[in-house]
């Protein structure tokens, strides 16, 4: 009888163990990281499709919490700040209810402008060389099975498909890499936006297959709410090129653990 209770006692240890493990691990998300999977080309050659990326979610000195319960302790946000120009966020997109992500290009009171296919902040056009070319396979990305765009005409799958790439930098000394594909699409003559306080304005680096801040909702994410961002893009822990995590030939062991630029 003694035995019995001591396994019903170990079962029961057993699963109060799992049960606060979990709880432990859903706290930690949800006050501090958050994982998310890039299912689009809009940050290439930054992110690529079937990167995964550790987002920090108090990069901005706030929690940026989602609680459904009605006893979770910490609801919104705490001690907010705004992100600085050239950082990778996440953010929710309040007209689709999904996680986008994106560059900051424009902080309150920023003026923005694309002309010619040359970004222009505060009146002045940003420092832009170039930087070879991204080449990638022509073939179906992601489990959504898109295809790249290429600015070498139309090829065929399995194909090069090649973008010209240059490094960007920005007024606060911030480079990255963009690529372009065209000078005349819509987004590379724009109006000329000027940031809203309490708002962020945002583009993709693929800056020719971008939905972003230079087109009002739905086309685009428009200028973002600030409160809507809910933390910086830090880290690439994993990254694989196929339609499944299973087709363990398609990872790309150069992209884990890589930090984001």
């Amino acid at each position: 009888m003694a035995r019995k209770e001591k396994k019903e006692e170990g079962i029961v240890d057993t699963i109060k163990t799992v049960v606060y493990a979990l709880l432990i691990a859903g706290v930690f998300r949800t006050l501090f990281f958050q994982p998310f999977w890039i299912p689009s080309g809009s940050m290439k050659d930054t992110l690529l499709v079937g990167d995964y990326v550790v987002i920090n979610k108090m990069s901005y000195g706030y929690a940026a919490v989602s609680c459904p319960f009605s006893l979770c302790p910490i609801q919104g946000r705490l001690f907010g700040a705004t992100p600085k120009m050239g950082d990778v966020v996440v953010f929710r997109n309040p007209a689709s209810n999904e996680d986008l992500i994106k560059r900051v290009i424009g902080l309150p009171g920023d003026t923005v402008q694309m002309k010619d296919g040359l970004l222009y902040i505060d009146d002045k056009p940003v420092k832009v060389v170039p930087d070879g070319t991204f080449v990638e396979t022509y073939a179906p990305q992601g489990p959504q099975g898109d295809l790249p765009r290429c600015d070498n005409g139309a090829v065929g799958e399995g194909a090069a498909c090649d973008k010209a790439r240059f490094k960007e930098t920005l007024p606060n000394g911030v480079t990255h890499d963009i690529l372009r594909i065209d000078q005349n699409g819509p987004g590379n003559n724009t109006p000329l936006f000027t940031v809203p306080p309490g708002h962020i304005f945002v583009m993709g680096d693929n800056r020719d297959n971008s939905a972003d801040s230079r087109f009002p909702v739905p086309i685009g994410v428009g200028m973002v709410p600030i409160s809507d961002v809910i933390g910086k893009a830090e880290m690439i822990i994993f990254s694989s090129a196929g339609r499944s995590l299973f087709y363990f030939w398609t990872w790309r062991a150069d992209r884990f653990f890589k930090w984001i630029d």
